[in-house]
């Protein structure tokens, strides 16, 4: 049992699950033709990121730093600070993605890219 837990310990990290949702949304991206999707995978693809400029911030026993007593590892505050604007930064993304899918979908009636792009061509014919 003790061995199972250090395999896990080791292994699902921070660094490492941000990986994988990352790569989870580089393939939503590649392989929907879905807008909604297309979106979805973008915003898992800013929260793998965020997972992990957060999760290489800090040394695994730290504390945080402020107070009177800081012990000899602190948490360094810039990628926490910085990736509070990444997420503020993500939601307006979104949200312009979303207004965007809505006026296209709007003025195509389609949510497929590829429908989409047989549409354009053939109003522009």
């Amino acid at each position: 049992m003790d061995m199972i837990l250090n395999l896990i310990n080791t292994y699902i990290t921070g660094e490492n699950t941000a990986l994988v949702l990352f790569f989870i949304g580089v393939y939503g991206l590649c392989a929907r033709r879905n807008i909604i999707k297309t979106i979805i995978s973008l915003g898992i693809m800013q929260a793998a990121a965020i997972l992990f400029f957060v999760s290489m911030g800090s040394p695994n026993p730290s504390g945080p730093p402020i107070g009177q007593v800081l012990g000899p590892q602190v948490a360094d505050p810039l990628p926490h600070a910085l990736m509070i604007t990444a997420v503020v930064i993500g939601v307006s993304v979104t949200a312009l993605c979303l207004t965007m899918f809505i006026s296209q979908y709007h003025g195509y009636g389609t949510t497929n890219w590829n429908r989409v792009r047989r549409k354009r061509r053939e109003l522009e014919l």
